[in-house]
């Protein structure tokens, strides 16, 4: 795989969301990330784990820097649906840090895991503690992780690391690994309250 863009060391750096996905992923796994962005997930996962790839982006820039990578992709709208692809096609469907942007929450993550056979889904955790104090002073909250003002943001469906858990438990889905992430590093005490980034890998039940 020689012509694929390999991240620097220091373009991988910080990036502990990458690090916990990649373990998840099948050494040379068929893999699907959507709203992918530039790439750079899908390159990492190609340089750590022989993953084969494609991403789905709608924006012209991102598709743009995908392609300068060496990063196969598709210019889509997330929300028109995955019928282009058949029941089963990839090993994984990553939704990297764009659940909170769909505006069909459900849908996305049924398609997932109709063409996936697991799904991964990482989410900025608004239950943060940062967050909730924010709140209590009558402001919507930015952060780190939330860096959006309430008139810019491109965020619709905020959730807590609690939501998700109810949601995914009403759908009977398997929760497979679940890694909560404050300051890049992983968290278990009370990760509902100290979490900024939430990490989900699950299947169908």
């Amino acid at each position: 795989m020689s012509d694929v863009y390999r991240p620097s060391a220091a373009a991988a750096a910080g990036r502990a969301d990458f690090a916990t996905i990649a373990p998840w992923i099948a050494q040379g796994g068929r893999v699907l990330d959507l709203g992918c962005g530039d790439g750079s997930l899908l390159a990492y996962l190609a340089r750590e784990r022989a993953a084969i790839g494609y991403g789905i982006e709608i924006d012209a820039a991102g598709v743009l820097a995908c392609v300068r990578q060496g990063v196969n992709v598709l210019q889509s709208d997330l929300e028109s649906g995955l019928a282009g692809f058949a029941d089963g096609s990839f090993d994984c469907v990553i939704l990297s840090q764009t659940l909170q942007a769909m505006r069909h929450t459900e849908g996305i993550v049924a398609e997932m895991l109709r063409v996936g056979r697991d799904a991964i889904v990482t989410f900025p955790n608004f239950g943060h503690w940062s967050h909730r104090s924010q709140i209590l002073r009558g402001r919507m909250p930015v952060s780190r992780s939330l860096p959006y003002q309430w008139y810019d943001t491109p965020n619709i469906h905020l959730c807590t690391v609690a939501d998700f858990d109810v949601f995914l438990g009403q759908r009977g889905c398997v929760v497979e690994n679940r890694v909560v992430l404050a300051g890049g590093r992983a968290v278990s005490l009370l990760p509902n309250l100290r979490g900024e980034l939430a990490i989900y890998r699950f299947r169908r039940g």
